[in-house]
């Protein structure tokens, strides 16, 4: 099971890189802040320091169509703000 799904490169979030070092992540929906922190620290080779999560519902949406009415929903998902010691970074870029 991979804790990790994928980085979240937004420009919020890139900002708050930038200026104090925290990163987003979309996670695991039943991973734990202590199981996020491990795999981070062992995935990019860093020291992370604070982790906070946040549970992403599912936006619904209807439309009315030649066909009908048309409705669907996006996915759930969990998103993990890892704030990471101070002079480290995480590089999303290096392997383009």
């Amino acid at each position: 099971m991979s804790i990790i799904i994928k980085p979240i490169i937004t420009e919020k979030i890139t900002k708050d890189g930038e200026l104090f070092n925290r990163f987003g992540f979309v996670v695991d929906r039943k991973a734990n802040k202590v199981q996020i922190k491990k795999a981070v620290e062992a995935t990019y080779g860093i020291t992370v320091v604070n982790v906070n999560t946040m549970n992403v519902r599912p936006d619904r949406s209807t439309k009315f169509t030649k066909s009908g009415l048309i409705s669907g929903k996006t996915n759930a998902f969990k998103k993990a703000i890892v704030q990471v010691q101070d002079g480290e970074t995480i590089d999303f870029y290096n392997n383009i």
